[in-house]
């Protein structure tokens, strides 16, 4: 009786590996298209600090430099969640890499790397955001780190609008 089994035990072999390598085909067709989607959100790289802000300025909103590093997920959730978002509407953010040998004139119109940038603020851990008002002054206290998912919109909208207002009163002692 055990012989009679053995062509059905066959088939059954045969068909779940059929119907495994079926459904893995078809999950990576229905799946692939979100892949394509989901590609990773790049901020330009900082090229000239002072035409950076200077452009920033004639929106009346303060330069935000945030300070990444290749391979960070707190870096790509503040980048695909907050910032990258926030950069499509228009919003003047530049990304500046640590570790990075890419040229940007700095704030005293030198060349010099993003390394060299990071390393001369001392900036320690990634994400870093630095808002920048003219003359390349902090504006408000940099966001370091990453903040948990839930707050950190609130915090960042929170420097936005203290840089802003800090904005707004080196704009009127400025006239004055």
């Amino acid at each position: 009786m055990s012989s009679n089994f053995l062509p059905f035990k066959t088939f059954l072999r045969r068909r779940t590996c059929l119907s495994s390598l079926g459904l893995s085909l078809l999950a990576s067709m229905v799946f692939r298209p979100f892949s394509a989607v989901a590609a990773p959100t790049q901020l330009p790289a900082a090229q000239s600090l002072l035409d950076e802000i200077a452009k920033a300025s004639k929106t009346k909103d303060p330069l935000i430099v945030m300070v990444s590093l290749a391979g960070c997920s707190y870096c790509k959730m503040a980048r695909e969640s907050y910032l990258g978002p926030m950069h499509k509407q228009g919003f003047p953010i530049v990304q500046v890499d640590m570790k990075s040998d890419l040229p940007v004139k700095g704030l005293t119109g030198q060349m010099q790397t993003h390394d060299q940038l990071v390393k001369q603020w001392r900036v320690s851990i990634a994400p870093t955001l630095i808002f920048l008002g003219p003359q390349g002054q902090e504006l408000v206290d940099r966001m370091e780190g990453g903040y948990v998912p839930d707050f950190y919109g609130a915090y960042l909208e929170e420097r936005i609008a203290n840089a802003r207002k800090h904005l707004a009163r080196l704009s009127l002692k400025m006239r004055a």
